[in-house]
């Protein structure tokens, strides 16, 4: 899986990620406000993996969503959810739960696309902390757009 799941990694200056050109060829992942600034943009081949992270509003515990690139659809693969806490819950059918050896669980093998290649996402502000992490970068939705309606959205290159 090789996913940090926690969203230990470094983040890294917004302003940095929205100049780095997305090469030709690429899809591109992107987090866009209601009135279509773009806060966020990654570069995500076929194959490629990215996660939304963030910390649950009540017990504080960091739960993850991922997705890959599967021939330009986002499709969502797995979650990670370290407690049975409200809201989070396993759906018979819907992947296959295992355990993370921690006292939380995996929901693998998930395979569902997302309508559309793209979602609307409203941060939580403060500890909440959603995040886009595509390999080691990653953006702090919450920071830029606290409570704001943001478009996640996996776009083609001809749609570019």
């Amino acid at each position: 899986m090789g996913r940090d799941r926690d969203g230990g990694g470094k983040a890294l200056p917004l302003l940095f990620l929205l100049l780095l050109p997305a090469p030709a060829g690429a899809d591109a992942l992107t987090a866009t406000l209601e009135d279509g600034t773009e806060i966020a943009r990654f570069e995500v081949p076929e194959g490629g993996e990215w996660c939304v992270l963030w910390n649950h509003s009540v017990k504080g515990f960091p739960v993850s969503d991922c997705y890959e690139n599967q021939a330009g659809r986002m499709v969502l693969v797995d979650a990670h959810l370290p407690d049975f806490a409200a809201g989070l819950d396993h759906i018979p059918g819907r992947g296959r739960q295992v355990t993370d050896g921690q006292g939380g669980y995996f929901i693998l093998d998930i395979n569902e696309p997302v309508p559309g290649n793209a979602y609307i996402l409203r941060p939580g502000a403060g500890p909440v902390d959603h995040r886009l992490q595509v390999g080691d970068s990653i953006v702090s939705l919450s920071a830029v757009a606290p409570r704001q309606r943001v478009r996640i959205a996996l776009k083609r290159t001809e749609d570019q």
